[in-house]
């Protein structure tokens, strides 16, 4: 009875660990079949959270120095005429990882092209300024690329203080609003840069002082017709390889789906349509 027990823990344990090799397995199987189609370099950067141990605990991810570090490797190992196509799934990340991302991809002398499946916020925002072609979901946003400091938006630290003045407020708040004037600036500079690339200075100018000054909250969706109005070469042309590829990236498991569908393609013939009968 004992040894059963403890070979049932034993396979309970090695379940975990098996799931995700084999989930590994149909990525790679996915990435390479999109390289063989478009004669490319395939990179992914998706953040989702995955059940990866034997008690269901998700795993919040975001753009890090480790992420630039495999990117770099990557970009690295592909030849300079290979086009590059990074598929890009994350709500962002850290200023310096991105930027390190998108000037090597800005670099590379073939074509690349980032694929935005879902959503590509802030810094991942970044990365698709610094593609030659942007290709999204019809659905996808990207967002802003203001910098964030600590929990608030650079651009809200300076108009609290200029509201209140700087006699009325902390010297902490002093030194964020120091730190925010910096990181606007920065920021502003190395989107410019990057849009330069693809549109007259004066236009790059206008386009990352609106994406990076605050104007709209961190979190406001730019959909495909208002990333098209900022003069971005947009396509809505996704691969169907990529949306196989996103269902290989499981959210954690609930005790309850929040979802649920018939996971089959449903022609016109049904299920009736709207206005239909």
């Amino acid at each position: 009875m004992n040894d059963l027990f403890f070979l049932f823990l034993i396979l309970m344990s090695l379940t975990p660990a098996l799931r995700q090799q084999i989930l590994e397995a149909r990525r790679a199987q996915i990435m390479r079949q999109l390289e063989q189609k478009r004669g490319s370099r395939v990179i992914s950067l998706i953040h989702r959270q995955e059940t990866v141990s034997l008690l269901g605990i998700g795993i919040h991810r975001y753009i890090s120095i480790e992420d630039a570090e495999e990117v770099l490797r990557a970009i690295r190992l592909t030849d300079p005429a290979c086009p590059i196509d990074m598929i890009v799934h994350t709500p962002g990340g850290l200023v310096l990882a991105a930027e390190q991302i998108a000037w090597a991809l800005a670099q590379h002398p073939a074509k690349v092209t980032v694929f935005v499946p879902h959503y590509a916020m802030s810094g991942g925002t970044l990365l698709a300024l610094a593609a030659d072609e942007i290709v999204m979901d019809p659905f996808a946003v990207l967002g802003p690329v203001d910098p964030q400091i600590g929990q608030y938006a650079a651009a809200s630290i300076l108009a609290a203080v200029r509201r209140k003045g700087s006699a009325q407020v902390s010297d902490e708040t002093l030194i964020l609003a120091d730190v925010a004037e910096k990181a606007l600036g920065q920021v502003e500079h190395s989107v410019r840069q990057l849009l330069e690339r693809k549109m007259p200075a004066a236009q790059a100018a206008r386009v990352a002082r609106l994406l990076t000054s605050g104007v709209w909250t961190h979190d406001h969706p730019l959909r495909v017709e208002d990333v098209r109005a900022l003069g971005l070469p947009v396509s809505t042309d996704m691969p169907p390889e990529i949306y196989s590829l996103m269902a290989l990236y499981p959210q954690p498991t609930r005790m309850r789906p929040s979802v649920e569908y018939v996971p089959l393609p449903y022609r016109s013939d049904r299920p009736a349509g709207k206005g239909q009968a």
